[in-house]
């Protein structure tokens, strides 16, 4: 465990959620805090939180002149980046047969190939501080809900990378974590709940349905921050669930058996009703201000 204070934390998706509260918690340790994001106003609070060493940078993961700029310049501003928390991420819920194809493809581009050039982009100047690379993946990389499709690839890929490059730079100093967590009480998570049947069919989830609060998952992943942990659940029986994978799919069928032909049903009307741009574009203000920046280019 390496003291945090003095180091540079370059957190992506810093705007909200996850990646603003890990933000403003290490912030109480001393970090400098180079936050990446789509939206420049809540950039700016968050980094005003942080205190007068916290600067931000807008940027689109999807965008790779757009993100080298920035992580060009917080290297010169810092002069070293010594963790990444490749966090930026959005979910959009339907299902494949129905779902806007072009919102499928987007949730790859920014929760996996995002990841990707975030890694490809940091990784020399990880090189150079021997740092810490922590890739946040998902519950749903090991449960594999249906109506999250994309979703679900995206995490999966997410946690083969992290465990890949774990392997590929520990003997160049870098360490990897990967974060699995389950729903967190965040804007994504509050506007799937909000869509008219997706919402119900997360809810309805035993067992893993419950929502955790955002503090919660702050200290775990700050925990895994300070240990430079090679994986970090939220909550701890993620870990546990990881020995059951190969039963999971059969559990994740049988209990679809009779709820999946409903949504299903309602999914389809949905999309008839409200067009299938609006019924699966990705929830919360995050997922809103991507859809935005998608729109543009």
């Amino acid at each position: 465990m390496r003291p945090l204070a003095g180091q540079v934390v370059l957190i992506t998706g810093a705007s909200r959620g996850i990646g603003a509260a890990v933000a403003r918690k290490l912030a109480q340790d001393g970090v400098k805090l180079a936050l990446v994001g789509l939206e420049p106003d809540e950039l700016k609070k968050v980094a005003e939180d942080c205190g007068p060493e916290a600067g931000w940078w807008e940027a689109d993961v999807t965008d790779t002149d757009s993100l080298r700029t920035a992580v060009e310049a917080i290297a010169e501003c810092y002069g070293r980046i010594d963790v990444v928390m490749a966090n930026a991420g959005i979910a959009a819920p339907g299902f494949s047969r129905s779902m806007d194809p072009k919102v499928w493809e987007r949730v790859l581009d920014v929760d996996l190939l995002g990841v990707w050039r975030t890694v490809h982009l940091t990784l020399p100047y990880l090189l150079e501080s021997k740092g810490y690379l922590l890739l946040v993946s998902s519950l749903a990389a090991i449960v594999h809900i249906p109506g999250l499709a994309s979703y679900n690839v995206s995490k999966a890929g997410v946690e083969a990378m992290g465990d890949t490059l774990r392997a590929e730079l520990k003997h160049l100093g870098v360490r990897v974590g990967v974060a699995h967590m389950t729903f967190v009480d965040t804007d994504m998570v509050r506007g799937v709940d909000a869509h008219p049947v997706f919402g119900k069919a997360r809810t309805g989830i035993p067992g893993v349905g419950k929502t955790y609060s955002l503090e919660f998952a702050v200290g775990k992943f700050v925990e895994g921050i300070r240990k430079r942990s090679r994986t970090v659940h939220v909550p701890g029986w993620i870990g546990a669930l990881k020995v059951f994978r190969w039963v999971i799919p059969h559990v994740v069928e049988a209990g679809s058996r009779f709820s999946v032909p409903k949504a299903d049903a309602a999914a389809l009307a949905d999309v008839q009703a409200r067009g299938a741009e609006a019924s699966s574009r990705p929830t919360g203000a995050g997922g809103l201000a991507d859809a935005e920046k998608a729109a543009q280019k």
